[in-house]
């Protein structure tokens, strides 16, 4: 083995040595700060909707304080620096001069939690996953050697922000792949594998337990027809929340005065919350809620024009607490509209039609189904709602059905609120 052969293979060594190393801290920290982010939303979350429940004059209180706080925060300590969500990391993968500057972790901490805690109609999902990528391209401007692996190392944060949320390994790489990356390197396989790995470590140490606690026993082959209808229903409603998101930051980009967007916004999203208190914050609450009761719910017709304002006002309310400042995407939202969504579909099918189909099989499935076509991501869809759930039991009729409405959803409108851009308008 000649010198120069062998100086070679030790400084492959070396660098693989550094990226094994850098892997493993990335991962802790952007598993810590997604655990970490989760467990005090859920906390302070619970509180203040407790609060106002008892005293629904907080429902107007929340969110005007909530995004007047984040207002000046982005004015004063992060220097009038917007938030744009998962773009940015579009932005700094695809240049190799753009970076993810470092206080995209605090900015993005600090005002996901806000906007989730007063009300704001949406999901730490996002927040997490941009800090978490800012941890990956803090770490690879670290060392030269780093440079390389850009992509990477953003992508094995992200992995490990998504696995520390929804107790899923798979998952966090299936979207770092599907969403951010769109492609894998032996690099990427090793970084995302060793940083998921240390923050599903994590979370079994600290024993997390899964978000929705769902006991599945089986599904049926007679259910196949409408799971077909709920796949086509969730690609529509899909769209729907993509087509308000864009269409509302566009009306509301056009108002020069911020803090009217907060007035404006604060006072939609206090009507809203007053009539429909399920959409306060991520709604997992909700979920929860119709989880426990979903066999013995009867259905009026109260409670049929209550799903179908849920499913009308969500992608608005949403779409409203983003547009006037608030952070955040459509991870929660969508699991948020394909489990009421589901529930419905089920009810009626049932009700009216003596179909005798499992309600919480399609409340399940309708989730994993309109995130799916939400972000044109059917893998991580599938992966993600087997982890919050802890089952797979229903993974053939998911791998099925996620496919229906992230195509189905395509073949409507081709963009999510991460790929579309306003010169695609011209």
């Amino acid at each position: 083995m000649t010198n120069t052969t062998r100086i070679k293979r030790n400084y492959q060594l070396i660098k693989f040595q550094k990226l094994v190393i850098v892997s493993i801290l990335i991962g802790f920290l952007s598993s810590f700060l997604g655990v970490v982010l989760k467990k005090i939303t859920e906390h302070y979350e619970e509180i203040f909707f407790n609060q106002a429940s008892i005293n629904p004059f907080f429902f107007v209180v929340f969110p005007v304080f909530g995004l007047s706080i984040i207002y000046f925060l982005r004015e004063y300590l992060f220097k009038k620096k917007e938030n744009k969500g998962i773009k940015e990391i579009f932005e700094s993968t695809n240049t190799k001069s753009k970076n993810l500057p470092s206080y995209k972790i605090p900015s993005h901490f600090i005002n996901g939690l806000l906007t989730v805690v007063f009300g704001g109609s949406t999901g730490i999902e996002v927040s997490t996953v941009v800090a978490s990528a800012t941890i990956g391209s803090v770490a690879q401007r670290k060392e030269n050697v780093f440079r390389q692996y850009k992509t990477e190392l953003i992508c094995a944060g992200v992995a490990a922000g998504v696995t520390a949320l929804f107790g899923s390994p798979i998952a966090g790489i299936l979207f770092a792949v599907e969403v951010i990356s769109r492609k894998v390197t032996r690099a990427f396989i090793v970084s995302n594998v060793i940083a998921v790995s240390i923050a599903y470590g994590l979370i079994t140490i600290l024993k997390e337990e899964p978000l929705f606690a769902v006991s599945i026993t089986t599904w049926h082959i007679k259910a196949i027809p409408y799971f077909i209808l709920l796949g086509i229903l969730a690609g529509l409603n899909s769209v729907y929340l993509t087509r308000c998101v864009l269409f509302f930051k566009s009306q509301f980009s056009k108002i020069n005065t911020h803090y009217y967007k907060i007035l404006i916004g604060s006072a939609v999203l206090s009507i809203a919350l007053y009539i429909f208190p399920q959409l306060y914050g991520e709604g997992y609450h909700a979920i929860k809620t119709i989880f426990g009761n979903s066999n013995e719910i009867p259905l009026t017709l109260t409670l049929a024009l209550t799903f179908v304002g849920l499913l009308l006002l969500k992608p608005i309310v949403t779409s409203i607490t983003l547009a006037s400042g608030g952070d955040g995407g459509v991870f929660a939202p969508s699991l948020f509209i394909g489990a009421f969504l589901g529930l419905l579909v089920a009810s009626i099918l049932n009700t009216f039609f003596n179909a005798g189909v499992i309600p919480v099989n399609f409340m399940i499935i309708g989730m994993a189904a309109v995130l799916s076509a939400s972000i044109h991501a059917p893998f991580t869809a599938i992966f993600l709602v087997c982890g919050l759930t802890n089952d797979y039991t229903l993974f053939i009729p998911l791998l099925a059905v996620c496919l229906l409405s992230k195509y189905t959803a395509k073949m409507i409108y081709p963009y999510t609120v991460y790929t579309f851009s306003p010169s695609m308008a011209n």
